[in-house]
C-alpha cells in the first residue's frame, strides 16, 4: 500500500514512463515511415510513397523479383549476397532468406506449382525452391549466365536467357532437368511468355531483334526487327491488348511492339539504362524502371499508350513488381542510408 501512494504522488514519473515506452514503439517503426515524396522527386509520378520495408544483408546490388499474388510473398534476388530474400507484402516484413543462390540475377514464382526459380549466375545454375518450405530442392545447368526466366504452363517448361551465351536454356519443371538449348545468334535480354500464342518471346539485344518461340517444338518460329532499338534488353508482354513493350538500354527509349501486325507501332523517351517492367492491369499501367532510379510510368488503353509520369524513385531503382490487388509497387534499393530496402509506392 505505501509503494501505491507513493506512485499517486508522483504523475511527472509516470507520464515519463509512458513517453519512453511510446518513442520505444516508434523508434521500431521509424523504417516503415515514409520519406517524403520530394526529396526523391516524385512529385512528376502519379505516386505515393508509403513505406520504406527493411532488407537483410549487405548494401550491394538487387535484381529481379516475382510477387506470388496467392501466398502474399514477393521474392526478391539480392545479387550482392548470393541469397534470395522473402518478403510478406501483407506483414511489410522479410520473412525468410533463402542463401546458396550464387549471384542470383532472375527469379520467377509459379504458384500453381509451389515452386521459386532462380538464376545462380555464379555458378550457371538453375535453383528449384520449395515454396512451401522455402528449401531448395533442385539445381540444374543454366548456360554461360543465366538471367531472366519465363513459363510455358501449357508445355510445363521454363525458359531462361543465357545472356552471355546467346542461348536460351530450357528446363522441363516436372523433372526440374533442362531439356533444350536455343541459340539465338547474339546476347540475349529478357524472355516473356505470351499466353495468347502461347509462345515464348525473347529480346536478342546485340541484333536489335525480338524472337519468337514454339515451345512445343523448342525452335524458333520468327525474328523481328526492331527499328528504333539499341540493346533491347527489359520486355513485357501486355497479352490482352496484342502488344509488346520493348525497354532499349542503348538509346533509352521505350518501343510499343503490335503483336498481331508484328511491328513497331510507338517509341518513347524514357528514364536512363532502363531494365525491368510491370504491368498492372486492372488500371492499365505500365512502369518502366532504370539503373538510374527513375521510372517511367504509361496508361494503356486497348491499342493506346501515353506517358503519364516519369520520376526519381530512389537509388538504382531498376526493378519493379505489382500487386495487382493493392495496385502497390514494390521497388529494391540497394543502399538507402548504408542499408538495402524495399520502397512500397501506392498510385495517387
Amino acid at each position: 500500500m505505501k509503494t501505491l501512494q507513493r506512485w499517486r504522488f508522483r504523475p511527472v514519473v509516470l507520464l515519463y514512463l509512458v513517453l519512453l515506452f511510446l518513442s520505444t514503439i516508434a523508434g521500431g517503426l521509424t523504417q516503415m515511415i515514409p520519406y517524403a515524396a520530394a526529396d526523391e522527386g516524385t512529385d512528376s509520378l502519379p505516386l505515393a510513397h508509403i513505406a520504406d520495408i527493411p532488407l537483410p544483408g549487405r548494401a550491394s546490388r538487387l535484381d529481379y523479383e516475382s510477387y506470388d499474388p496467392d501466398r502474399h510473398l514477393l521474392f526478391i534476388a539480392h545479387l550482392g549476397d548470393g541469397e534470395v530474400v522473402v518478403v510478406d507484402v501483407n506483414a511489410s516484413r522479410m520473412v525468410a532468406r533463402i542463401a546458396g543462390v550464387s549471384s542470383v540475377h532472375g527469379v520467377l514464382a509459379i504458384p500453381g506449382m509451389s515452386r521459386v526459380y532462380a538464376s545462380a549466375t555464379g555458378t550457371d545454375e538453375i535453383v528449384a525452391i520449395d515454396e512451401a518450405t522455402l528449401n531448395i530442392v533442385a539445381r540444374m545447368p543454366g548456360g554461360h549466365y543465366p538471367d531472366g526466366m519465363a513459363y510455358a504452363p501449357e508445355t510445363h517448361k521454363l525458359y531462361v536467357s543465357d545472356e552471355a551465351g546467346g542461348t536460351e536454356t530450357v528446363v522441363d519443371v516436372r523433372r526440374n532437368r533442362r531439356v533444350a538449348t536455343i541459340p539465338l545468334g547474339g546476347e540475349v535480354g529478357n524472355t516473356q511468355y505470351d499466353p495468347q500464342s502461347r509462345h515464348i518471346f525473347v529480346n536478342v539485344q546485340t541484333r536489335n531483334e525480338l524472337v519468337e518461340i514454339d515451345p512445343t517444338v523448342d525452335r524458333i518460329v520468327a525474328r523481328f526487327a526492331l527499328p528504333g532499338a539499341e540493346h533491347n534488353h527489359g520486355l513485357l508482354i501486355d497479352s490482352p491488348d496484342r502488344l509488346a513493350f520493348v525497354a532499349c538500354q542503348g538509346n533509352d527509349k521505350l518501343l510499343v511492339f503490335e503483336m498481331e501486325a508484328r511491328r513497331v507501332v510507338q517509341s518513347f523517351d524514357i528514364g536512363k539504362d532502363p531494365d525491368v517492367l510491370a504491368f498492372d492491369p486492372a488500371p492499365g499501367r505500365l512502369y518502366v524502371a532504370g539503373e538510374a532510379g527513375v521510372v517511367s510510368i504509361f496508361t494503356v488503353k486497348g491499342s493506346h499508350v501515353a506517358k503519364i509520369g516519369e520520376g526519381r524513385v530512389g537509388p538504382n531503382a531498376h526493378v519493379v513488381a505489382i500487386d495487382p490487388n493493392t495496385h502497390r509497387s514494390y521497388f529494391p534499393l540497394k543502399n538507402v542510408d548504408g542499408r538495402p530496402v524495399l520502397r512500397v509506392m501506392a498510385p495517387r
